[in-house]
């Protein structure tokens, strides 16, 4: 876990599950989430194996949403 070094607060402010076992969320390569407008990331499950969404952007995958992390 990181923390910050001025106020000694954990830097993951929270983390929020997306696919769930009764419904699954899948984003296409073109269509990966912004979280927080770019300040957070997104957990994919890809074919090319687990990445954050700016990764599967880059290498042009799409997959399963797990979570999001603020």
């Amino acid at each position: 876990m990181k923390y910050s070094k001025d106020t000694k607060e954990s830097v993951i402010k929270k983390i929020q599950r997306i696919s769930k076992p009764g419904l699954r969320k899948y984003a296409s390569s073109n269509e990966m989430p912004r979280i927080l407008n770019g300040l957070g990331i997104a957990i994919v499950s890809t074919s090319h194996g687990v990445m954050t969404g700016k990764q599967a952007q880059r290498e042009n995958v799409g997959g399963e949403v797990i979570c999001y992390v603020y």
